[in-house]
């Protein structure tokens, strides 16, 4: 009987404390499906107290979607709202409230990332710096950029982007460094381009056509690289307008023709003056004996003509001087002996008898008969950089020079901080 009771009593205590764990067990599974339930909530709403950075979530997000290759795994973190630990995007104080945390940069370069920008991307209004270089986006540049009020440098050269000049870009008030070479846009540039404040434009290997608008020197930028576009025209005695800031000037192979005018030994600052695969005709201007800080001249297959004055060849900051595939006929001075100055030079292919590797008495005299006077040529007001008076468009016939050819190496962008 005592047996039985004690069994009874086991049982009992058993059951009690089965009960007992079932009913913890309960609370607790209870307590984390809320707590994770909660969770969950939490991520369907604004993920943080900054709307500027759940705004940037939606606009990567939207971005990350419509990226159909990325074999670098650039943007295989781009995951949650923590955008501030995405690869390449970088954060900042905003500029207005240095309390706020905000996407101040993006930088993708070299990422070899196939697929477009979306409309979304203007939700980046805090954006200053964006840097696409080397990738291979596709499409327009979307219109909602001009929501991207504080954007300093846009860089999307090397892609495939195509269409008109972008003019989206017109719109944003702090731009000052645009970058658009190796794409596909095409058409005119638009004269509004250089009536922007912008340090440095680089639009060389487009698919750009027509004359740049007469307006072309009311830019006040340091860094003009056009090459490797149909533009045409001569270049305009309003060039002068660009001595205080123009530092290069790089304008291979876009058809311009003409004289090159004296006002470009105005441009005091000039480091780079490249004109190389044109269809410039005269002679060198004796004025460019003024440009001190000029380090690199290049004059190489066009018409040009006369004598390589000895004040070029006596620049003090001179270290390379191409002058070849023209229909130079003398030498003055220095200009004969460059290496002595440890100047790099090439003087093929001119009508220089004391040198080697020169054109056929044939050649040149086809050519020398014919002198040029840039006085009497003048660019016409339809075509070409606008009216000149000493810089004209009438060219002698380009049979005898080969073709112009596109610049194998890019041309390099200067480094900015």
């Amino acid at each position: 009987m005592a047996s039985t009771s004690s069994f009874f009593i086991t049982l009992v205590l058993f059951l009690f404390f089965l009960h007992l764990s079932c009913f913890f067990n309960n609370l607790n599974a209870k307590h984390i499906l809320t707590k994770n339930h909660s969770h969950q909530h939490q991520h369907t709403k604004n993920p943080s107290s900054n709307p500027r950075l759940y705004s940037a979530f939606l606009a990567l997000q939207a971005w990350k979607r419509v990226i159909y290759s990325d074999p670098n795994n650039f943007t295989t973190n781009w995951i949650g709202p923590s955008v501030c630990t995405y690869h390449g995007v970088y954060c900042a104080p905003s500029v207005d409230d240095p309390k706020v945390t905000v996407v101040a940069g993006i930088d993708l370069n070299f990422g070899d990332i196939a697929g477009f920008l979306p409309n979304e991307l203007g939700l980046l209004s805090d954006l200053a710096l964006l840097h696409l270089n080397s990738n291979r986006f596709c499409g327009i540049v979307p219109i909602a950029f001009k929501n991207l009020t504080l954007l300093y440098e846009l860089d999307l050269s090397n892609n495939r982007f195509v269409g008109p000049f972008p003019s989206v870009v017109l719109s944003l008030p702090s731009l000052s460094y645009l970058d658009i070479r190796y794409n596909e846009f095409e058409g005119p540039l638009p004269p509004q381009l250089f009536n922007k404040t912008l340090d440095a434009i680089f639009v060389n290997n487009n698919r750009f056509s027509s004359s740049i608008p007469s307006n072309f020197g009311q830019s006040k930028a340091s860094v003009l690289v056009f090459a490797n576009n149909k533009l045409g025209g001569c270049l305009p005695e309003s060039i002068v307008n660009f001595a205080d800031t123009l530092e290069e000037l790089v304008l291979i192979n876009t058809i311009i023709s003409g004289c090159l005018p004296q006002q470009v030994g105005s441009l005091y600052k000039l480091r780079v003056l490249d004109v190389s695969f044109n269809q410039i005709v005269g002679p060198i201007p004796y004025s460019l004996a003024g440009l001190s800080h000029l380090e690199q001249l290049n004059l190489a297959h066009n018409e040009m003509s006369g004598i390589v004055p000895s004040g070029v060849c006596e620049l003090p900051s001179l270290a390379n001087f191409t002058f070849s595939y023209n229909f130079f006929c003398e030498e003055e001075g220095i200009c004969q002996n460059l290496t002595s100055k440890r100047i790099v030079f090439d003087d093929r292919r001119n009508c220089l008898t004391e040198k080697p590797l020169q054109r056929s008495t044939k050649e040149c005299n086809a050519i020398l008969e014919h002198p040029v006077d840039c006085f009497e040529l003048c660019c016409p007001k339809d075509g070409g950089f606008g009216t000149n008076v000493t810089a004209g468009s009438v060219a002698i016939p380009t049979a005898s020079i080969p073709a112009p050819m596109p610049v194998s190496a890019p041309l390099l962008a200067p480094s900015y901080p």
